[in-house]
This record gives C-alpha cells, structure tokens and sequence, in this order.
C-alpha cells in the first residue's frame, strides 16, 4: 500500500470514528454498505423473538433467549434503584421472575439492558409506525445493529451483498457513524416497502384471546391489563 492509499484509508476510519487497527471492520463492511442489501432474517414466534434476534445478530445465533434473560434479570435484581416498581410496573423481584419465563415477551427495557451490556447501539425499527428507536444513543458506543419489528414480533435485519448471498455473509454489525447511517437508508427502505405491503399488526386493535383461560380480549393494552390482573401471559390472534 502507497502513501496515497494508506492516507486515505487513514481519513475513512477517521470519518468513522475508528482507529488504524480496527480497519478490518471497514474493510469488510464499507464496500457492502455502498452496494448491498438490507434483509429481514427470520426468527421464530416463540415469545422469544427479541433475544433470538439480537442473538443473531449479536452473535449470529438464534438460541440465545435463555441466557439474554438471565443476563437482563441479572442486571435489573442489581439495581432496583433504577429498576424500580415505578418504572417496571411491576415490583422488581416480580419483574426478575416474569422476564425469565420464556412466554413472557421482552420490549424497550430488555432493549436498553443489552445495548448498555454489549456497548453496541441497537436500532429498532417498527414497520406499522415506520419510527426507529435507538438504543444505547448518545452513549459513544461504536458499534450498531438493527432489528425489525412488526408490532407482535421481532425479526433480524442484516446487510448482505446481494439478496441470494448465503446467510453465512450476513453482515449485521456496523461501526456506528457513517457505515451504520448508509445503512440505516436501506433498512428505511425496507420498513416503508413492509409498510406499503402491511406487514405488521396493529396493536391498538387487533383481536387477542388468552391461551390460558379463553377471554377474547382487543389491542395491546387489554392483553396487559388481562396479563397483569391474572397472570397469564400466553396471548393467540385470532
């Protein structure tokens, strides 16, 4: 490599907020940014869905929930300061208890908890709203990873070469700056095109009914106050 090339190189992990020893990071991701694809890698609807997508593309692995949930009840049993009753709507222990069942669903809370533990942004983008919620912004982190979510269930989203390009390829985490904002233009993209082809759930209305004990029940905040009354928390659409 020339004077020429390695200023240049130095000047892009400069844009990106990276070090000379990192350029591997770019060296693989910057050319698929520019040129790739943005999919949506599916993930079963188990009650799971957020942690097996975070697993995968945290660590390219769709069976990460049962140690997800331990990591994040771990971190809430140890700051019931922050985790308080006021913020879980539940008491804290209770909270500890739920999350780890694996019916229970995770939301924003368990979001921030594995942002803040892996030091890596997460984007989360809602296809009925089409909003985008970053978690761990503003904190520094260097590095971004992006799910989908259609208002019931979270996919994983991952930048490939080409949409026949093998999973193996995926890429799935980006060096936060300008490589995650090219990126986050494709995954926009993708969001509205899900939108256009009403690929989502809207909670405020649809129709629920409770597994355990058969109550139909109408939008997302009817299943919680039913969740919250009786302690079930196995919901079906029907």
């Amino acid at each position: 490599m020339g004077p020429e090339e390695s200023a240049r190189g130095a000047a892009t992990l400069a844009a990106l907020g990276l070090k000379t020893g990192e350029s591997i990071v770019v060296q693989h991701v910057e050319p698929v940014a520019a040129q790739g694809t943005v999919l949506k890698r599916i993930i079963a609807a188990d009650n799971s869905c957020l942690f097996n997508a975070f697993g995968y593309v945290q660590e390219k692995l769709r069976d990460k929930a049962p140690s997800y949930r331990q990591l994040v009840a771990q971190r809430i049993k140890e700051d019931p300061e922050r985790f308080s009753e006021a913020f879980l709507a539940k008491p804290n222990e209770e909270y500890c208890s739920w999350i780890l069942k694996d019916q229970s669903w995770g939301g924003a809370i368990e979001l921030s908890i594995l942002a803040e533990h892996f030091q890596c942004e997460i984007a989360a983008y809602d296809i009925c709203t089409k909003r985008r919620d970053l978690h761990g912004e503003g904190q520094g982190y260097r590095t971004r990873c992006m799910l989908i979510y259609d208002g019931i269930h979270y996919d994983a989203l991952a930048l490939a070469k080409d949409p026949q390009a093998p999973e193996a390829e995926d890429v799935t985490v980006f060096p936060a700056g300008g490589v995650a904002e090219v990126v986050d233009l494709k995954a926009r993209a993708l969001v509205e095109e899900q939108h256009q082809q009403r690929q989502f759930t809207d909670t405020g209305s649809f129709s629920l009914r409770c597994i355990d004990c058969q109550k139909g029940l109408k939008g997302e905040k009817e299943a919680e106050a039913h969740a919250q009354a009786t302690g079930h928390t196995r919901f079906a659409e029907f």
